[in-house]
């Protein structure tokens, strides 16, 4: 037996962010980032609109980029003294996972972080408020999936958070908002929505209500995940629509390993300036894993069904060559989008950023340590092939310094 989730109501198209003004409720408080969402206007309507449907408003605002645990329990402290019953949140992925966590906290107050992470644990949530998620990026698409990513700085790791409670109960996904996107956050969010669409496809936990709204996913941010990226408003508009499909295809489904390497290598080289984007991570990451993963013979041969529908290699040609098209194609669209192929050449001059150089000697240091966390990874499960930790230090080796994965 099998269970498919997603949010009771999806609202989408452009002017969707009105249906705010739906929710019932006394009280809402809303969750939201570093500050785009206020400055482009969108904070302002979401409030007037929650007011007019009669609630009284509290917003929690500034949640950082990758939320840590410090943010989540001093937001639930917020929920616990305003007491909504409607949870709101804005933005990108980090206000709306940060969003989930606190929910969580908020309605079982004894709940530990480390409670929270146990998969698929989480008691039964909407004894004290419901949730609204509203998407503003293209990729994490966490307005319809039952994960959170919170990360443990004291640590240095990534930890997701999976249980079909925290699913929302209604996403807002309205293109308006993800026309603000800057360039490099349009190429980091399209490059996470098409790993979500390729991951839950060859997952072991794939079924026949996720098949097609993954593949769909793809073919559509084939077409215009680029286009978009160069400024095309009409592909970033269906670029929001395809990844919230990828979205509910790996809610159900699940992932896979670039995840889990993209989960544990995110903020571990913190202390050295190094901080690696997820999106960036799973664009790197993405091409290596496809090859590690094609020595599975059912893996490999979805690979060609993939590839099958974005055309870019003959139906008849064998899937060893439909593997190989596929990733040179990955590694093409990181080209168009200016994401390096490698660690060792993320944050470097090859790639100018503001998110620091991994040094070579400080990843071979926590290389084996990043390992075992990463086969921890609650996506690593349904990998279609198991990595043993000698093979995902080579697989990170791969990924680190850009070489041929052969094993």
């Amino acid at each position: 037996m099998a269970r498919f989730t997603i949010p009771r109501d999806i609202y989408h198209g452009k002017g969707s962010l009105e249906n705010l003004k739906t929710l019932q409720g006394k009280k809402a408080v809303i969750c939201v980032g570093g500050g785009s969402m206020k400055r482009f206007g969108f904070l302002g309507r979401a409030e007037a609109y929650l007011k007019e449907a009669g609630m009284e408003v509290r917003v929690i605002e500034g949640i950082e980029s990758d939320p840590s645990v410090d943010t989540v329990m001093k937001g639930a402290e917020v929920m616990r003294e305003f007491a909504p019953d409607w949870i709101v949140a804005i933005g990108g992925g980090s206000p709306i996972d940060a969003a989930k966590a606190m929910w969580i906290k908020y309605e079982y107050p004894d709940c530990t972080f480390e409670d929270m992470c146990k998969v698929f644990g989480i008691p039964e949530l909407r004894r004290k408020a419901r949730f609204c998620a509203v998407s503003s990026t293209s990729g994490t698409a966490t307005e319809v999936t039952a994960f959170s990513i919170i990360t443990d700085y004291e640590k240095g790791i990534k930890y997701p958070i999976a249980d079909f409670e925290i699913t929302p109960d209604v996403a807002i996904v309205d293109p308006e908002l993800a026309e603000t996107m800057p360039k490099k956050l349009v190429a980091h969010t399209g490059m996470d929505a098409i790993t979500h669409a390729i991951e839950a496809y060859v997952s072991t936990a794939h079924c026949d209500f996720t098949d097609p709204l993954a593949i769909h996913a793809v073919e559509m941010i084939q077409a215009d995940l680029i286009p978009s990226y160069n400024g095309d408003m009409s592909a970033r508009d269906r670029m929001h629509n395809a990844q919230c499909l990828a979205g509910i295809a790996f809610s159900n489904a699940l992932l896979g390993i670039v995840h889990s390497m993209a989960h544990k290598t995110g903020a571990v080289f913190a202390d050295c300036g190094a901080h690696i984007i997820h999106g960036a991570a799973n664009a790197m990451y993405l091409p290596k894993v496809i090859a590690f993963n094609a020595k599975d013979p059912e893996a490999k041969k979805r690979y060609g069904v993939i590839v099958d529908y974005m055309g870019i290699a003959p139906k008849d040609a064998p899937d060893d060559e439909k593997v190989s098209a596929l990733i040179a194609h990955l590694r093409g669209m990181n080209d168009a989008l200016n994401i390096p192929h490698c660690i060792r050449n993320y944050g470097a001059d090859s790639y100018p950023c503001e998110q620091g150089f991994v040094p070579e000697n400080v990843f071979l240091e926590r290389l084996h340590d990043i390992a075992v966390n990463a086969i921890a990874d609650a996506c690593t499960g349904s990998n279609p092939r198991q990595p043993s930790v000698e093979e995902m230090e080579k697989l990170l080796k791969c990924c680190y310094y850009d070489t041929a994965v052969d094993f």
